[in-house]
């Protein structure tokens, strides 16, 4: 009984020995493969939906009006690109791999609950704060750098396909267009994330609000020309679909952050609250001059030196 009960108490930091980490973290890896394994066996019943699902605009922007179920040939003279599977085995490859892709997606907040339960008892308050800031706020801002991702591929389709010969067939391997795709989204996705970072780089105190008003310049520049090489066209639409929100982002935080360095001078300069206590000052007035405490001034004075029953006062 009393093992159990041992075995039952937890430390309010989150340490224990290392067998206990090492079990913990293999049953963690096994709850999340499992819900990889889950999600993986039901998405790969709505494959085809799921390519449809990307497919589908960017045929429509292409000039084609079937789609991806329908795949006839144009007998126009109109631009259009037709979606073609290369081999005997690339259409089951291209199941496995859509399968598993959305199989991880959806099982994200299974996995990630527990890679945060995991790490999270080796955090202080003020880390868990933070961590629970940057998770709010930067998976919204993924899910919209993804939407932006998303809404400008069919237009980036039609202005590459704008470059084809009159009269030819563009055919385009599914399982290229589908990295390309999935390639947009995680970069439009993880481009939305820098304002959040510099926004949390500022509160922990390592760049301030001013040095990143007077990066301004060179931010719009180097925002410009990633979005120029991220986006696979030459379309200024596109590139400007990256830049334009980023840009937007990052005079946000630049506003966040001059209000938060406001804050904390006006905190520094009201000085320490009721409940909190001043800084000690140690700093020694003559320094070289080290006070020696004699045993005599350790001790308090003793009023006589009879012994009383064989103790004086200090006894």
């Amino acid at each position: 009984m009393l093992k159990s009960a041992r075995k039952q108490e937890k430390d309010p930091e989150g340490r224990m020995p290392l067998a206990e980490h090492l079990r913990e973290l293999r049953n963690r890896l096994v709850k999340s493969l499992l819900a990889i394994v889950v999600t993986t066996i039901v998405a790969a019943f709505f494959y085809k939906d799921i390519i449809e699902f990307f497919t589908n605009p960017i045929l429509q922007a292409v000039g084609c009006d079937h789609s991806f179920a329908e795949l006839a040939k144009n007998t126009t003279e109109a631009k259009c690109a037709r979606i073609v599977q290369n081999g005997l085995l690339s259409p089951f490859t291209l199941a496995l791999t859509v399968s598993l892709s959305s199989g991880v997606v959806l099982a994200s907040p299974i996995w990630l609950y527990q890679l945060w339960a995991f790490v999270a008892p080796g955090l202080h308050r003020h880390e868990r704060k933070y961590a629970y800031a940057f998770v709010g706020a930067g998976f919204p801002l993924f899910v919209t750098g993804a939407y932006f991702a998303y809404w400008s591929l069919p237009k980036m389709a039609s202005v590459m396909l704008e470059f084809a010969i009159i009269g030819s067939d563009n055919q385009l391997p599914l399982d290229d267009l589908l990295q390309l795709i999935m390639r947009m989204i995680v970069v439009f996705g993880l481009s939305f994330e820098l304002p959040l970072l510099l926004v949390m780089l500022n509160f922990s105190g390592v760049l301030s609000g001013k040095k990143m008003a007077g990066w301004w310049r060179g931010m719009i520049m180097g925002i410009t020309l990633f979005a120029a090489i991220a986006t696979p066209s030459t379309d200024p639409i596109s590139m400007l679909a990256l830049a334009g929100p980023i840009w937007i982002l990052y005079f946000g935080a630049t506003g966040i952050a001059l209000l938060n360095d406001r804050r904390r001078a006006r905190r520094e300069a009201e000085g320490p609250a009721d409940d909190e206590a001043s800084d000690l000052d140690l700093t020694p007035d003559d320094i070289g001059e080290v006070e020696t405490v004699s045993a005599a001034k350790a001790l308090p004075e003793q009023a006589s030196t009879e012994r009383v029953n064989g103790y004086d006062d200090v006894t």
